[in-house]
């Protein structure tokens, strides 16, 4: 960051743009502030970058972001899990193209530098050629590390600051949603599967952590989805037991809806809604033969009574600030990966719940694919109106976004979490931490 940057980022100029009502377009368009986010969010929180399951065995590795870089999550032989930025030290190649596998050594194409799981340099060729001097021993021949990595019943997060507060202490109570979507599993682990899908919009990353829970949008957005769905016939598809259509009505949303979705607020800029999805096999508790299956296997384990409570959580998209949307009862979570002031990616994933029906499994597929795949007409609607944005952003023409849609309703409970319908009460809440981080 220039030094012209980090003056125009003053805490006084970081607090003038964001009103209690109102945000300035440049938190989604300037470059400066970006970078600002680079280093006091994704350069300071807690960042969720992968599933132990993902790497169960030694040698394994996944590809992915760690804020605007690239990194692997590795498994030492040691057992020990470490996230490496993906540079080669001697002349800064990228040493891996592959999403994930497992190797013995990474070795860098360029010159053939081998590393270990942990980062350390292993060998080089013609080693005579280096200086005396020379040490594979030596740090700033081994890739770079990320400073402190934690786990929280299997998902890891990552930390570059000197001196994190605890994981536990960042994820506060949304740690319950992590929780509740192992508790789901009758075998109590879950694993996240082989299939993802990877997309990119061009955008700030901010937009799509925003809609995630705007409960407006669905109605307008995706009505060119909602309508076909009102004219297909009930129980029409054989393959899906009518999940598709159910999806799509979901969208439907009225005065009914807007004012019955419950909206929660927590402080570091977490929030989630109460699920909309209430009919078919989508449902909060369905009635059909696979689901009694499913639930009489997870009472084996849990009993009757606590197997209910589990089943009973009934939330959707969960976010954990600044990169993270779970969701249990669907068994899918998105990680966006913000690489440009106006680009970003996501990546979506599905768990397995191990013990449970495979049909369960197949579901949570199908969900996936329906709201999130390249081709789900859910996901390209809210991608083209997140573009929109961007491109409405970056035009320095009416500086202020406004936000005030339930301020008079909201109510503050006694935990110091927000609450309300009908509102635009998580833009606020993630709107709030922002300027915290940014301004500590």
């Amino acid at each position: 960051m220039t030094a012209a940057a980090a003056q125009a980022l003053s805490r006084d100029e970081i607090l003038a743009l964001v009103r209690h009502d109102y945000v300035h377009r440049r938190a989604y368009a300037d470059p400066d502030v970006f970078a600002f986010e680079q280093e006091r969010i994704f350069g300071r929180l807690w960042i969720y970058v992968a599933h132990e399951s993902q790497v169960p065995k030694p040698g394994d590795f996944v590809r992915t972001h760690f804020g605007k870089h690239e990194v692997l999550v590795t498994r030492h032989q040691d057992g020990g899990v470490h996230v490496l930025h993906n540079r080669c030290p001697h002349r800064g190649a990228r040493l891996c193209m592959v999403d994930r596998g497992n190797t013995r050594l990474f070795t860098c194409p360029y010159h053939a530098w081998a590393f270990r799981a942990d980062g350390k340099l292993s060998a080089v060729p013609h080693p005579q050629s280096y200086p005396s001097s020379f040490s594979l021993d030596d740090p700033l021949n081994h890739m770079q590390r990320i400073k402190n990595v934690q786990s929280y019943r299997g998902f890891i997060f990552a930390n570059q600051s000197n001196a994190p507060p605890p994981l536990a202490e960042h994820l506060g109570s949304m740690a319950a949603v992590i929780d509740n979507l192992i508790d789901r599993a009758p075998d109590g682990e879950v694993e996240v599967a082989d299939s993802s899908f990877t997309l990119e919009y061009r955008g700030n990353w901010k937009l799509h952590m925003e809609n995630a829970n705007d409960v407006f949008h669905p109605s307008f957005v995706h009505n060119s989805s909602v309508a076909p769905a009102r004219a297909a016939p009930a129980k029409a598809s054989i393959i899906d037991q009518d999940q598709t259509r159910e999806m799509l009505l979901a969208n439907g949303f009225g005065t009914t809806e807007w004012e019955g979705i419950e909206l929660n607020g927590l402080s570091g800029g977490h929030t989630y809604m109460a699920s909309f999805y209430k009919k078919g096999v989508i449902a909060s508790q369905p009635q059909d033969a696979v689901s009694e299956q499913y639930r009489a296997a997870l009472a084996a384990r849990l009993g009757v009574e606590r197997a209910a409570a589990v089943l009973g959580v009934n939330r959707f998209n969960n976010i954990i600030y600044p990169n993270l949307v779970l969701n249990a009862q669907q068994q899918h979570m998105r990680i966006t990966f913000p690489l440009a002031v106006d680009r970003t990616q996501v990546r979506i994933h599905c768990f397995r719940l191990k013990g449970a029906p495979d049909e369960i499994f197949h579901r949570a597929i199908r969900f996936l694919t329906n709201i999130g795949s390249p081709a789900s007409m859910i996901f390209s609607d809210d991608v083209e109106m997140l573009e929109r944005c961007q491109q409405g952003l970056i035009k320095d023409a009416g500086p202020w976004l406004n936000f005030s849609r339930g301020l008079d309703h909201d109510r503050r409970n006694g935990d110091g979490s927000v609450g309300g319908a009908a509102s635009e009460l998580p833009m606020r809440v993630q709107f709030d931490a922002w300027v915290k981080y940014l301004t500590q």
